[in-house]
């Protein structure tokens, strides 16, 4: 057993905070139900809907003008991703996926004359996809492995292989902090930058499961003329609708793909006839203008502005909460191991610590989807990604209902051994 794994069952009381925040999430019904899906849905605080409702009702009176009221809803959340990103200076452009925001920085690249992509093959679907199909019209990607294996256990491994696969036609490399699949940390990303500025790369880091998870620091990782992609969705409990760009001050890219937003504060200048500048230039607005959209649905910026005042009232900032998941994600750990099933059908990967995993516990099993279906009619809700059995803890969820799903597991495996 290595460091920082289960290999002592963690103390029962643990942190008292999910037994206290199960009733703000009333609508959710966290305390009915085992909620194992904090790596992929968190529940929303009831605030969540209160927020939703003042959306509609700001448009029922306000009409048009409510975009003042959206605008500002939507910079209540870029402070949010800036705290959580511990950024003091950066770029927050938003958007509604984080495909549309990745696409955009895409289109600023210069493929022509550096047709060539880093990533490696642990990538979410998002970058995934989008790289394959630009691979069939002639751009290089390159794709770094991170399997499992002797390598997977050393750290550094991944951002030692990307360094070495750059060279000066490489456009820009993209890598995730926390790996989608089996929440492994991608550790040296400061060396990753490092090796991007030598050879005039840029270098995209996808952020989405460190954030509110693991903590992340754009200056203590050295990411400080990096893009950072992100969202909501999973550990933030924003909800759909909310993900960011982060992109350096100083960036001058002149991305393809914005809308008209990405225009503001340059409007009143001139009319711009037939759509196109009267001094035939493509204009970028300042800030987080220049990787800007278009008009979008604001209700989910109301939504999210409330769940981050939320999570500082109640004293939940990221280091909190990486406490709190690393507990529970012990805890859970240790009752798979108590279970002692055979690894032939149901395992749990020690090589790598829980300390350098991310905010969800990974089991092996070939029947991973028909325990995921016994599970849920169990009343625990997981989710898999091929053989992954994934179990994501949130912080409301207690360490009963953990014991629970734990139960739930055992019984699961027993009752598909023996049909």
């Amino acid at each position: 057993m290595t460091e920082g794994d289960a290999g002592r069952h963690p103390a029962r009381r643990g942190d008292p905070v999910p037994g206290r925040l199960a009733r703000h999430y009333s609508r959710f019904r966290v305390a009915q139900r085992v909620l194992l899906t904090g790596h992929s849905h968190q529940a929303w605080p009831d605030v969540a809907f209160s927020a939703q409702q003042q959306a509609w009702l700001d448009a029922a009176e306000l009409v048009d003008d409510k975009w003042g009221r959206a605008f500002e809803m939507a910079d209540e959340v870029r402070d949010g991703f800036r705290r959580l990103l511990d950024d003091p200076d950066g770029h927050i452009a938003l958007g509604q996926n984080t495909h549309e925001l990745v696409i955009r920085f895409l289109s600023a690249l210069p493929l022509r004359e550096r047709p060539r992509l880093v990533t490696t093959d642990g990538e979410f679907h998002t970058i995934r996809r989008q790289l394959d199909r630009l691979e069939t019209e002639g751009v290089e990607i390159v794709r770094v492995a991170t399997g499992a294996g002797d390598g997977a256990s050393v750290p550094g491994a991944v951002a030692e292989g990307i360094v070495d696969a750059l060279d000066d036609r490489t456009a820009a490399v993209l890598v995730s902090s926390v790996l989608f699949r089996d929440a492994r940390i991608v550790e040296g990303l400061d060396e990753v930058a490092a090796a991007c500025a030598n050879v005039g790369a840029e270098l995209l880091v996808d952020a989405y499961h460190s954030l509110n998870a693991v903590p992340f620091s754009v200056v203590e990782t050295g990411l400080q003329d990096a893009f950072v992609v992100g969202g909501g969705y999973k550990y933030c409990q924003l909800g759909e609708g909310n993900c960011f760009l982060r992109f350096p001050r100083d960036c001058a890219l002149s991305p393809v793909l914005t809308g008209w937003f990405a225009e503001f504060g340059t409007l009143a200048s001139g009319p711009r006839e037939g759509g196109a500048a009267t001094d035939s230039r493509v204009v970028y607005g300042e800030g987080h203008h220049r990787f800007a959209g278009s008009t979008y649905d604001p209700v989910s910026h109301y939504r999210a502005a409330a769940v981050f005042r939320f999570f500082r009232e109640q004293g939940l900032d990221a280091q909190r909460l990486r406490r709190i998941g690393l507990a529970q994600v012990r805890r859970l750990a240790a009752g798979v191991d108590a279970l002692d099933l055979d690894p032939g059908v149901l395992k749990r990967d020690r090589a790598v610590p829980l300390s350098r995993r991310g905010g969800f516990l990974v089991v092996d099993t070939p029947m991973a989807p028909q325990i995921c279906c016994k599970l849920r009619g169990l009343g625990v809700y997981a989710d898999f990604r091929g053989r992954a059995l994934r179990l994501g803890p949130a912080p409301y969820v207690t360490g009963e209902q953990l014991d629970g799903a734990v139960t739930a597991l055992g019984e699961a495996v027993a009752g598909l051994e023996g049909s």
